[in-house]
């Protein structure tokens, strides 16, 4: 390492004494917890929650720009390079006591937001979700971030750079995102986000021990090195690299998913090109067991025969080479052409015919004719003076039954929506954008709000509020 230093020297630019002395006495106050820290930490959270709650990408940078956790992170680094086990202290104690306010307010406003009567949070917004799959991509990210915060604030003619570092660091939503995680009961929503604060702060750490030991700082005790390199860089290099291992692991089980799915889909593309008038929409994967379950859904004027599927299981089996179940899901569909009309069929409907006397059941004449004939036959009753009584009428009333009407699920962003067992309660399945359901007319206004009982593809009965569904031409 000293020799590699040593080569460097030429192009490195070394601080003077007394900038570096300005810039250790800059961390030290900068990350000591005090009332200016845990201000901007319960300000800049408040904005970053509410900024993933709306899913507001603007309002996220805001709180970026306001968050003070990266001056105890680059303080915790500056003390492990120079030795300063006070500075240390402090700063690992303002770190942890920021991100257990954060995340604590965090769960607080999620719960508060859950609880109010807007609807908010029924699905999660995609800003939310885009932080709880990390890759090895933010670990980068992370690494130049903290170089370039490191790097400039030992320049102060670079101060106006660390902005735009705090916006591509990003350390604020994770630990927002972790709090509303559980408040919602999401856990893997509050570990894939912990995952990615923890890579942050791995990164940033190393970068900046990195970056203040190529300037110049140094341990004042030779105790605390290893063979002139600081035991703390060593440290924050292997816990990088802990922290790089799930992260590679989950982002080849996303690449293997992936590769999974796009074999799957062509597959099933490719067979159902055999159906005529099919046009696929869905195909669920479930790979939990050594058979691989797909759930395909299409749209089709035709109903397909249980021999078409058979066969259509066989291929997709043949191709992939594996033992393959399939379950079919068919939306009916009715093309029109307005330069063919319509060929009009006569439908025969039953004409009902109600004869009092020895024979009690009702006897079924095919008529054209839609009106029902009542006859009525008197019976005689012997005695002194012959009378009639007429039998009774029966007037049959047409009973009118609601055809259900099929709507799709359309949400803002795109984000779809849950179908409920009633109206704002237990979550029975989530739909997706474009998801088909059929309206079944029951209606009920909940808090302000419209839900529509509806039945979705695999024939679930539940309700969705009224402005998610749209009803196509």
């Amino acid at each position: 390492m000293q020799q590699i230093l040593s080569k460097l020297r030429p192009w490195l630019r070394l601080l003077p004494a007394g900038r570096r002395q300005e810039v250790l006495l800059e961390l030290e106050q900068a990350s000591s917890p005090g009332f200016d820290y845990f201000l901007l930490v319960i300000l800049s959270c408040s904005i970053a929650t509410f900024g993933l709650i709306t899913d507001s990408a603007a309002v996220i940078i805001g709180a970026m720009l306001v968050a003070p956790l990266m001056s105890p992170i680059l303080g915790l680094s500056l003390a492990s390079v120079a030795g300063q086990q006070r500075m240390f202290q402090r700063a690992v104690v303002a770190l942890l006591e920021g991100v257990l306010l954060a995340a604590a307010l965090s769960a607080f406003i999620g719960w508060m937001a859950r609880a109010l009567p807007f609807g908010m949070l029924s699905t999660l917004p995609n800003e939310i979700l885009a932080r709880t799959h990390p890759t090895p991509f933010d670990l980068g990210i992370a690494l130049a971030g903290g170089a370039a915060a490191a790097y400039a604030l030992a320049q102060p003619r670079l101060s106006a750079a660390l902005p735009g570092v705090a916006i591509a660091t990003a350390l604020m939503p994770p630990v927002c995102t972790v709090g509303l995680g559980i408040s919602l009961g999401e856990w893997s929503v509050a570990w894939g986000a912990g995952l990615l604060f923890l890579t942050n702060l791995a990164s940033i750490s190393f970068a900046g021990i990195v970056v203040f030991f190529a300037l110049g700082f140094r341990p004042a005790h030779l105790e605390n090195t290893w063979h002139h390199v600081p035991r703390s860089l060593l440290v924050a290099a292997a816990l990088m690299l802990v922290t790089a291992v799930p992260l590679v692991m989950l982002t080849l089980r996303v690449v293997n998913q992936t590769a999974i799915l796009q074999e799957v889909r062509s597959a099933v593309v490719a067979e159902f090109s055999a159906l005529p008038d099919a046009q696929l929409v869905d195909v669920g994967i479930d790979t939990s067991n050594s058979t691989l379950h797909l759930n395909i859904t299409v749209r089709t004027s035709r109903q397909p025969s249980h021999k078409e599927v058979v066969a259509l299981q066989e291929a997709v089996a043949a191709r992939l080479q594996r033992t393959t179940a399939i379950q079919v899901i068919v939306i009916p569909t009715t093309k029109l052409d307005p330069l063919v009309p319509p060929t009009l069929t006569p439908t025969f409907t039953p004409t009902l015919t109600f004869t009092p006397g020895p024979s009690p059941s009702p006897t079924i004449t095919p008529s054209a004719t839609p009106t029902p004939t009542i006859t009525a036959t008197a019976s005689p009753i012997p005695s002194a003076t012959p009378t009639f009584t007429p039998s009774p009428t029966f007037t049959p009333s047409p009973t009118l039954t609601p055809t259900p009407v099929l709507a799709y699920i359309q949400t803002p962003g795109g984000t779809g929506t849950y179908l409920r067992q009633a109206p704002g309660e237990q979550i029975i399945v989530w739909l997706p954008d474009n998801a088909p359901v059929l309206i079944l007319m029951q209606r009920q206004t909940v808090n302000g709000r419209e839900w529509i009982e509806v039945r979705d593809i695999l024939n679930q009965t539940g309700w969705v509020m009224a402005e998610y569904l749209i009803i196509r031409p």
